[in-house]
């Protein structure tokens, strides 16, 4: 990091050399590493020095402080004189720009294998200086273009080339060979522009593909590419062992294969093949294990070895128009015979002592005697004796134009030539004849001919060890494309022209003395193309095995599926130990197939997959415009890399229908086991870009209008609360939200927290964890949202409108109902709760209450009966229909049945309302059970009034929550007065009534119990005298009044024990009666007390009597439900009955256990059409 001072020239007579003097008294005792010397710039032209002072580039924070007593004056003397006190703050998370740069220069991008040896070299030497990292010096040539040109040219194009030529015909396999070559090429362009996108390092492919399509991708791919690479390491094995055994030393054969026929003949060579390929792949993986320095020493060998074979050829085809090599074939009639057993092609020879027969009439015939019986096609064809390799001025291309297919065991015939043959004569002598070996057609040419244009990986691979990667890759690559397609497409032309096509259709080379056929036509000699495609094949087979286990063990590093993670182990130089024995096993069975034509398109699958992802990959982040899309080459485009994706896939089927289908099910599955088992890792993939375009096309077609009825499913926003510590207080809430999430909708977990964000980001923080770990316990899949605001109300009503996104938002809520909403110091609870039900209403929200969720069972309990009783009073949407129906797809609520009552008034055909629901549900595909309950109009009860009045005056009561504790005294002391001034005016000596308040007060003066209470009543009696404004306490959690907690005495009485909102009175002796008793004395008593009822609100008093005949019905119908579903009045529209609405909430659902309060809406949910 340079430090900067500017000194001002105030006088003309100072020099710089003066002031370097300066600065250099300045800086005298100072430690030498913060005195790196100092340069001096003058300006001629300005008034300015700037003396740059070179320290080191770290940031002094960066080191610990030792002794340092202060730190932040430390630091302010660090920013001195440098412009940059200003981001002092940032300064440890964001380092200087100096600091970066000399952090991205000292980069070292080292092959992969060494980093590891690297790091151990690092960790020995670490008291002492570490030593540099030589920097990667090879260039394009050495780096790319070699190795491709290695790996492309290889087994095929020396074994089988000629075979598809003659099979294929020279236009159908230069139309294989372009198709293959055009897709090469168009994954080579996708590749250079992903390979230059910023540092690749070593890994090549599989980090391209992973880095770009994401871990599951690209660890389905890698694993893919790995396959390719190991079976083609079999297929180079077999293609070596294939040249030993027929063409260099047939002798060698373990199993021999003289005067076998047919399938015995194949069986023998097959298992010779395996024999000797378990052997050669033994002796390479120990080269391999032993230094993997021995073989890329061999490299340039093998490299010399292909590019003089490839020559030899090329100088064979010119030598042809001069001079063509002498290479006869033998036919009888038009069929090939295989030259082995006989010298001369003829069937008698003249000499001396007149006509002898030949070693090939002894073939044919039982005796040497011209007399002898002959094979009847031997005895009714002419022998002839054609030139096998014409020369390529013989104009014998227009023979081999077009293609001749063959099944198995068909013969090897000239076209042009006719032969007698009677008809369904059996083939005898077949030995004799050269013969198809196996079924041929354009498809199998196709897939045996895909692996000679694999190889293209191999610069990118090495990406590690070149000086400049985004150059070479790119050039380098599609360099060696254009030359071995070059090469390829003249070689179909050329063999076409100067070869016979019965010699190009002879696989082995058997009508031409058992020599090569590529062979044949090699100047100088026949032997330079098979030693020199020994060798490299071999030397591909070694490259093979060298690189397919260093690519697992990167897969295995990365950590993305945990079952290889083993193989990321290996020597203590990194060399891959494990990954090579798995390697060499998965090998081995490929040689064990021992058919060079069966292993070819197993790995033609794997590639053309790996090249499918490649070329997806960069037509994905070129689409997705991703602003990390930036690469060095340029001359890419999205359609390329489609049309190259498409000839992949085109391909894979074309090569093998069933191998296609099988590496598609192989990467799938390791696509989903990564998903389900893998470590999740944020590689900034092109597939989390692609979710997000998605994303957001979805969201903008969801905004052209709001769903149809059939579409709409539960959205839900779970509000929760969380304590002091952040937990969430109800997570029996987000239990119920797993079990309605049978509708796959949206679920946003909100809380709300109280205060301002600057102070409570931690906190919001906290909940938030604790919100993704609850959802995560409960396996509920959606969002979680905490807004903090000044008070909970605000932050619940943000809550409300800002959660979502465009057409995704909530359309219901689900809230808890306030437990304790009765307490003195719950006021503001219920308050919001009154608040929100309005809210939702506002928005056209649905709303759900759960009352009692403690009760709800968890996602493990499972109900084996009961019933879900739906109470459907109004219709809001169908939401009471819908909710029962999802809830019993989850298993909690599978078995239990479900009810629905709808109730009926004086003026309603109950008869024909329970047709038309059950008709209704008929069509919805709803089952449950339909009945009508019918509720005439009746007289309201004493007991309603005498409900109304208690809660008429506890609402009064309420209204003081906030007076002083003098105020709020007088106020209760008014009220009882009043209360019992009226009994006495109407009946001043026959009752002794006492309004006894026994709560504590709240708020300040809670501590205190009012004197006021016990002096302003009359003179106690016993407590059946009582009025208790006790109510709702059917649970031990539900308290007695709005204002205040129960007494301890109260508290411990059982609620059976409890009056439950009752007048008691001490009348003449006589023991107490129901409110609602029908007993003469009781008509009386009620009748007495009238006068106090007047002054009720009529309003309020038919409320509470819905709500009491509904609850009595509930009750008498669904007491034993498992959940009670019905519909939630709405609030009243003035804000001052809000407790009131409460009260008659409670009283609704008073004595149920599961209760489910339902509010819709304003628009359908459900259809009966389809």
């Amino acid at each position: 990091m340079s430090q900067r001072f500017t000194v001002s020239k105030s006088d003309g007579e100072r020099r710089p050399s003066d002031i370097q003097g300066e600065v250099n008294q300045l800086f005298e005792g100072d430690e030498p590493s913060a005195s790196g010397g100092a340069e001096v710039e003058e300006d001629a032209t300005d008034a300015e020095v700037v003396v740059v002072l070179k320290g080191d580039s770290n940031p002094k924070e960066s080191s610990p402080f030792i002794n340092s007593s202060d730190v932040a004056a430390e630091k302010s003397q660090q920013y001195d004189g440098k412009h940059m006190a200003l981001f002092e703050e940032e300064m440890d998370t964001s380092p200087m720009v100096s600091s970066l740069l000399s952090s991205l220069a000292n980069y070292s991008n080292l092959p992969q294998g060494s980093k590891e040896h690297e790091e151990a070299e690092n960790n020995e030497a670490e008291s002492s200086r570490k030593k540099p990292v030589k920097a990667p010096q090879l260039g394009t040539l050495m780096g790319v273009y070699l190795p491709c040109i290695q790996n492309i040219f290889g087994v095929i194009l020396f074994l089988r080339m000629t075979w598809l030529v003659g099979i294929g015909g020279v236009i159908g396999t230069f139309v294989i060979v372009f198709m293959c070559c055009t897709t090469t090429m168009l994954t080579a362009i996708s590749m250079s522009a992903i390979a230059t996108n910023g540092v690749v390092p070593a890994g090549g492919s599989y980090y391209m593909i992973s880095r770009s399509l994401g871990p599951e991708f690209g660890g389905a791919v890698g694993i893919c590419f790995y396959l390719g690479t190991t079976y083609a390491g079999a297929m180079y094995i077999l293609g070596a062992i294939e040249l030993l055994l027929i063409y260099i030393v047939p002798q060698a054969a373990i199993f021999p294969l003289e005067g076998l026929e047919g399938a015995e003949g194949e069986a023998a060579l097959l298992n010779n093949m395996r024999v000797y390929g378990t052997i050669l792949l033994t002796s390479m993986a120990t080269v391999v294990f032993v230094g993997v320095k021995y073989v890329n020493k061999l490299a340039l060998v093998f490299l010399a070895c292909v590019i003089l074979s490839i020559l030899a050829v090329y100088a064979g085809v010119i030598k042809t128009a001069v001079e063509p090599p002498v290479f006869p074939v033998c036919l009888l009639g038009n069929r090939t015979l295989v030259w082995k057993t006989f010298d001369v092609c003829a069937k008698t020879m003249e000499t001396a002592n007149g006509t002898v027969t030949t070693q090939l009439w002894r073939m044919f015939c039982d005796s040497p005697l011209l007399n002898a019986t002959c094979d009847k096609f031997f005895a009714a064809n002419n022998v002839t004796q054609i030139q096998g390799i014409p020369g390529v001025t013989s104009g014998i291309l227009a023979e081999n134009l077009f293609g001749n297919y063959y099944e198995k065991g068909d013969l090897i015939a000239r076209m042009n030539m006719e032969s007698v043959a009677e008809q369904d004569v059996p083939l005898t002598s077949a030995n004799r004849y050269v013969l198809a070996d196996i079924t041929s057609f354009f498809t199998l040419l196709v897939g045996i001919y895909f692996p000679s244009v694999t190889g293209i990986m191999a610069g990118s691979n090495r990406s590690g060890d070149l000086r400049d990667a985004q150059k070479s890759i790119p050039v380098g690559t599609i360099a060696a494309i254009t030359t071995t397609s070059f090469v390829y497409m003249t070689s179909v032309i050329l063999f076409g022209a100067c070869i016979e096509g019965v010699v190009l259709r002879d696989k082995f080379g058997e009508g031409v003395h058992g020599n090569l056929v590529i062979g044949t036509l090699a100047w100088p000699s026949p032997w330079v193309i098979v030693i020199g495609s020994f060798f490299s094949t071999c030397g591909a087979g070694l490259q093979s095995l060298t690189g397919a286990p260093r690519l697992l063990q990167a897969i295995a590093k990365d950590g993305i599926v945990p079952a290889l993670r083993i193989f990321g182990h290996g020597k203590a130089n990194g060399e891959p130990t494990w990954s090579l024995l798995l390697t060499a096993c998965i090998c081995e069975s490929g040689i064990l197939i021992a058919s060079l034509d069966a292993v070819a398109p197993i790995l033609s699958m794997f590639f053309l997959m790996c090249y499918m992802f490649v070329n997806l990959a960069c037509a994905l982040q070129t689409l997705l415009r991703t602003p990390n899309w930036r690469p060095r080459f340029k001359f890419y485009h999205w359609t390329l890399s489609f049309l190259g994706m498409s000839l992949c896939l085109t391909l894979m089927f074309i090569c093998s229908w069933y191998y296609a289908i099988v590496a598609m099910v192989i990467a799938g599955s390791i696509y989903k086991y990564i998903e389900f088992a893998g470590a999740e890792k944020e590689w900034g993939d092109g597939i989390r870009g692609l979710s997000l375009s998605a994303a957001r096309y979805a969201l903008m077609r969801l905004e052209e209008g709001p769903p149809h009825t059939k579409n709409w499913r539960p959205q839900l926003l779970v509000l929760v609360s969380t304590d002091g510590e952040q937990n969430v207080e109800q997570p029996r809430l987000l239990s119920l939200t797993n079990q309605l999430k049978a509708g796959k909708g949206l679920t946003i977990v909100g809380t709300a927290l109280e205060g301002t964000y600057l102070e409570n980001s931690d906190q919001a923080q906290r909940a938030e964890q604790a919100l993704r770990k609850l959802m995560e316990t409960e396996k509920v899949k959606g969002f979680c949202q905490v807004t903090v605001s000044s008070n909970l109300r605000d932050a619940t009503s943000h809550l409300l409108q800002a959660s979502g996104l465009g057409g995704l938002k909530h359309n219901a809520v689900l809230v808890s109902w306030p437990r304790n909403w009765k307490q003195g110091d719950e006021h503001q609870t219920w308050r919001n709760f009154v608040e929100l039900v309005r809210e939702t209403t506002a928005a056209s929200l649905a709303l759900l209450v759960p009352k009692n969720i403690a009760a709800f069972p968890s996602n493990g309990e499972r109900f084996s009966e009961g019933h879900i009783d739906v109470w459907w009073i109004v219709h809001d949407g169908g939401m009471l229909m819908l909710l029962p129906f999802l809830l019993r797809q989850h298993k909690v609520w599978r078995k239990c049945k479900m009810r629905i009552f709808t109730v009926a008034q004086l003026d309603d055909n109950s008869i024909q309302m329970k047709k038309d629901l059950t008709t209704f549900l008929y069509h919805l595909r709803i089952d449950a059970m339909v009945e009508v309950v019918e509720m005439h109009d009746g007289d309201i009860s004493a007991y309603t009034y005498e409900k109304t009045l208690v809660m008429e005056q506890r609402s009064q009561m309420l209204k003081q929550i906030n007076l002083t504790k003098t105020e709020r005294e007088r106020e209760i002391q008014s009220i009882t007065d009043s209360s019992r001034g009226s009994i006495r005016r109407k009946h001043p000596a026959a009752v002794t009534t006492q309004l006894s308040v026994t709560e504590e007060p709240p708020a300040a003066s809670k501590e205190e119990k009012p004197e006021e209470e016990s002096k302003s009543a009359s003179p106690p009696v016993s407590s059946s005298a009582q009025v208790q404004l006790i109510h709702d306490n059917t649970t031990p959690a539900s308290p007695a009044t709005p204002a205040t907690p129960l007494t301890p005495t109260e508290a411990a009485k059982s609620p059976g024990e409890q009056v439950q909102m009752t007048w008691t009175e001490k009348c003449d002796g006589e023991p107490e009666k129901p409110p609602g008793a029908a007993t003469p004395e009781g008509i009386k008593d009620i009748f007495n007390m009238k006068p106090e009822w007047e002054n009720l609100n009529q309003s309020n008093v038919r409320r509470m009597h819905t709500a009491l005949r509904l609850n009595e019905v509930i009750i008498k119908k669904s007491s034993e439900a498992k959940l009670v579903l019905l519909n939630m009045p709405g609030p009243p529209k003035n804000r001052t009955g809000d407790e009131n609405y409460m009260e008659f909430l409670e009283v609704l659902t008073e004595g149920l256990n599961r209760v489910l309060l339902v509010r819709g809406g304003g628009r359908e949910v459900i259809t009966i059409y389809s």
